[in-house]
């Protein structure tokens, strides 16, 4: 349902645990990176796998075509259904997908695919060849170890793969990378070195194309911790990011934002005290959180995240500890010598997420708040599936 068909309605009135998005902490977070990418003069298409959601991609996108990233073609049929029509999807595509991919182009969407070896180029080729319609394809340069990715050092096999695609049937559009590694770092100049390393690759391997004669127009890179502090990103042509438009602890952790930048959050009520234990029983589980627990690898361990008030605001050592299924246990950090808060029956808390693409992924829709206000201005629904 649209913002416009909603009836105003009060944090109290929620079924919890649900998934709150506050709307002014994500609009700053989307103009700080779009302000950012403009001042280095490259494009921005962001990952639309966070959201999940046409009323935040709108917000998000350049234009209502788009350009945007997606990780399923689920993502891209939902996101064409509205109109977005520049679209790349950005995992490793296989071949019993290709007729998806042509469906999805033939309704007016230019999807753009990736591959990261011969076979899968070789694949895209030949269906192209039997669809008598060229399949535009970027190749995966892995410049960091972390997933997939041909490596920037084997240019041989890169020109294969753009050989087997150029001269194959398909049309091949460039290269992308993706630094998954700097979400592993430690510190801010660890960020804008991966973020060099990050460029470096793609426009090496982007050099090699051309001088093997083949086209190169597009040379994609990304992830929110090299957007947010790359310091030169000479020869790149577009960005990709996603959680950049929620942040969260993860982001947090890493220097990247500030606890206060964080957009999401879960609503979840108490319903049970075991005090002996030094315990505060909530109705948000893993179901509502998600099993991250990507700050464990942190210097500051979250657990299962930062508790918050009803207006947003952190309530000091309090954390979601530990979590079952449907169920979490708020608890004092270790160490800690606040005494634990009196948090009665029915009493709502917010939950600050690890990761937000995965939390978001646990929930149907966003109830849109505005700050500290406790009114939902609206309810934007989110899909799932691959």
């Amino acid at each position: 349902m649209t913002r416009e068909s909603v009836r105003a309605a009060h944090l109290g009135e929620l079924d919890t645990p649900c998934l709150l998005l506050d709307e002014p902490r994500m609009m700053a977070n989307i103009e700080r990176l779009k302000s950012r990418m403009a001042r280095l003069g490259v494009g921005l298409r962001p990952h639309l796998k966070t959201p999940k959601s046409i009323e935040v991609a709108r917000r998000l996108m350049a234009s209502p075509e788009g350009p945007a990233t997606v990780s399923t073609l689920q993502e891209a049929e939902q996101f064409a259904q509205a109109g977005v029509r520049d679209i790349l999807y950005a995992v490793g595509i296989s071949a019993s997908k290709l007729d998806r991919v042509l469906a999805l182009r033939a309704g007016g969407a230019d999807l753009t695919v990736v591959v990261d070896s011969l076979a899968a180029a070789q694949a895209v080729a030949e269906r192209s060849r039997a669809a008598h319609y060229r399949i535009p394809a970027l190749i995966e340069v892995d410049c960091d170890g972390h997933r997939a990715g041909v490596n920037p050092a084997n240019t041989e096999l890169l020109v294969s793969i753009g050989r087997a695609l150029h001269e194959g049937g398909a049309e091949l559009r460039g290269v992308m990378t993706h630094a998954g590694e700097s979400y592993n770092a430690r510190d801010v100049e660890a960020i804008r070195a991966m973020a060099e390393q990050e460029r470096r690759a793609a426009v090496d391997c982007a050099e090699a194309l051309r001088g093997a004669g083949l086209p190169c127009p597009i040379v994609s890179v990304g992830s929110t911790p090299t957007a947010m502090y790359a310091e030169n990103l000479d020869g790149v042509t577009e960005v990709r990011a996603g959680v950049f438009v929620f942040f969260d602890l993860v982001m947090a952790g890493l220097g990247v934002c500030e606890q206060d930048d964080i957009a999401l959050s879960v609503l979840t009520t108490v319903i049970g005290h075991q005090p002996e234990k030094g315990w505060i029983l909530v109705d948000a589980g893993w179901m509502a959180m998600s099993r991250d627990r990507g700050t464990a690898r942190q210097p500051v361990d979250q657990y299962y995240g930062v508790v918050c008030d009803m207006e947003g605001r952190p309530m000091g050592d309090l954390v979601l500890k530990e979590t079952n299924q449907e169920q979490g246990i708020l608890m004092l950090r270790p160490g800690s010598q606040a005494a634990l808060p009196d948090l009665p029956l029915g009493t709502r808390v917010r939950v600050l997420p690890n990761h937000a693409c995965a939390t978001g992924a646990q929930h149907d829709a966003y109830q849109v708040v505005r700050g500290e206000s406790p009114l939902v201005v609206a309810s934007w629904e989110r899909f799932r599936g691959w």
